[in-house]
C-alpha cells in the first residue's frame, strides 16, 4: 500500500488536503477537534487519520469499534494521564460503538486529553449521541476520481519498474469504482505473477468490476436517489443502470418494488392512474416470485414508469393542505355537509353536480396539470364546475 506522510501525499480528497482546505489549516495551526470522517469504502480515511497524527505529532492507536474494549482504551487514557502529550485515537466503523462505549469516550473528548478520531462508510452522526456530536467536526470523503487513481498508477508503475498495456490500465481504474485499496490489491497481486501487467490476467484474478454493493446507507440512498430521479425524468437507460446497480448491489425486490408504487403516485399521479395499479401488482408478483426472475418484473415497471406522463399535483395538494392545517386554518364544517342535513343537495340528483358551499372558506391546493389523462380530469371539472 502507498506509504503516506503528509497532506501533499495523499491521492483525491483535494478538498480535506489542500492547502486552502480548512482541515488541513486546522492541524496545522494544531487546532484540530474531534473529528468524524465518513466516506467510501477505500477512500482514504485511515491514511488521512495517519496523516493528521504525523502533522499533529501525536501518538497514533488505531481501533475497529466491531472488536473494541473498553478496558483498551482505559488503559490508553491511564497512560496519558497528566502527560505533556496526548494521544490521537482512531476508531473505524465507529457507527458500529455501543452507546457505554460512547459514554466512556465521552468524558476524555470534554476534556480534551485525548484526540478522537471516527470514520465511516455512512454518516456517523446518525448513530452517536448528541453530547459527541456537539463536541465533533464532520468530514466527508468522496470516491477516488479516475484522473486521481491514474496518477497514483503510473507512480507504481515507475517505482516497481513494470509495464502495463493500456485496456489493463483502464480495468485496473475502472473496476475498482473509486476505491484505493481494490485497485492497489489487484495491482499488487497481478505484479507478482507478471512484469508486464496484462487484461487477461487482471480478469483471471477480479472477473467482475466492483459495484460497491448498496448495503452502506450512503450507496444505497444514492442509488434509490438516482433511480427515482431518472425515472422522474423519463429516462429509460439511467433508470434501468440503476435499476440493475442496486439489484447487483442486493437490494431486496420488495424495497424496490415499494420505491415504485410510491413513485407512481408522487410523480406520475393521475396523469396516468394506471401506473399505480401496475407498480402495485409489480409489489405483489416479486415478493411472490423473488430474484433472479423479479429483475424482468421490476424492469418492465421502470420502463413502463419512465414512459408515463408526469404529474405531482396530487403530492403538492396534499402537502400544502397539511401545511395550512399547521399553520391554523381550521375551518367549520359547513352546516349543510354536517352528517345527513336536510339542505344537503346529492349531485346525483342532479346530474352529477350541483353548486354548494364545501367549505367555508375558499382555499385553493390542487393544480391539475395539462398531462395525460390527467388533462381529461380538469376538462371535465372545468366543464361543470369552471374549475381552473
Amino acid at each position: 500500500m502507498v506509504n503516506l506522510n503528509s497532506f501533499d501525499d495523499m491521492i483525491g480528497q483535494e478538498h480535506l488536503t489542500s492547502k486552502e482546505a480548512p482541515l488541513r489549516r486546522l492541524c496545522e495551526k494544531n487546532a484540530l477537534s474531534h473529528s468524524f470522517l465518513f466516506g467510501p469504502a477505500g477512500c482514504g480515511k485511515t491514511s488521512l487519520a495517519r496523516i493528521i497524527a504525523k502533522v499533529l505529532d501525536m501518538p497514533f492507536y488505531e481501533f475497529n469499534a466491531t472488536s473494541i474494549k473498553i478496558e483498551q482504551l482505559r488503559k490508553i487514557f491511564q497512560q496519558y494521564t497528566n502527560a505533556l502529550q496526548k494521544p490521537l485515537i482512531f476508531i473505524d466503523e465507529v457507527h458500529r460503538l455501543a452507546k457505554n462505549q460512547q459514554e466512556v469516550l465521552l468524558p476524555v473528548m470534554e476534556n480534551n486529553s485525548i484526540l478522537l478520531i471516527g470514520a465511516s462508510t455512512e454518516n456517523p452522526y446518525f448513530s452517536l449521541t448528541s453530547a459527541i456530536r456537539s463536541r465533533s467536526m464532520l468530514f466527508e470523503l468522496y470516491s477516488v476520481r479516475y484522473d486521481a487513481l491514474k496518477i497514483l498508477l503510473e507512480k507504481k508503475l515507475q517505482t516497481l519498474g513494470l509495464s502495463c498495456d493500456d485496456d489493463a490500465k483502464e480495468y485496473l481504474i475502472k473496476s475498482s469504482g473509486g476505491d484505493i485499496r481494490a485497485m492497489l490489491k489487484l495491482f499488487e497481486a497481478t505484479s507478482v505473477l507478471e512484469k508486464h501487467i496484462t487484461l487477461s490476467t487482471l480478469k483471471s484474478l477480479r472477473p467482475n468490476a466492483l459495484s460497491g454493493g448498496s448495503s452502506e446507507k450512503g450507496i444505497h440512498y444514492d442509488l434509490t436517489s438516482a433511480l427515482i430521479k431518472s425515472i422522474r425524468g423519463s429516462d429509460i437507460d439511467a433508470s434501468i443502470y440503476y435499476l440493475a446497480r442496486l439489484i447487483d448491489g442486493g437490494e431486496s425486490a420488495d424495497f424496490i418494488a415499494r420505491r415504485l408504487v410510491i413513485l407512481a403516485s408522487e410523480d406520475v399521479g393521475n396523469a396516468n392512474p394506471q401506473a399505480l395499479t401496475m407498480t402495485t401488482s409489480t409489489l405483489t408478483s416479486v415478493s411472490q416470485i423473488g430474484f433472479p426472475e423479479a429483475r424482468i418484473i421490476l424492469a418492465q415497471a421502470v420502463v413502463y414508469l419512465c414512459a408515463s406522463p408526469k404529474s405531482n399535483s396530487s403530492y403538492l395538494a396534499i402537502n400544502s393542505a397539511l401545511k395550512a392545517i399547521k399553520d391554523g386554518i381550521l375551518l367549520d364544517i359547513p352546516k349543510n355537509i354536517v352528517q345527513q342535513k336536510e339542505n344537503y343537495l346529492n349531485p346525483h340528483n342532479f346530474g352529477g353536480w350541483v353548486k354548494q358551499k364545501y367549505l367555508t372558506q375558499n382555499l385553493k391546493f390542487c393544480e391539475l396539470k395539462d398531462v395525460g389523462y390527467e388533462k381529461k380530469m380538469k376538462d371535465w371539472l372545468k366543464n361543470i364546475t369552471n374549475f381552473s
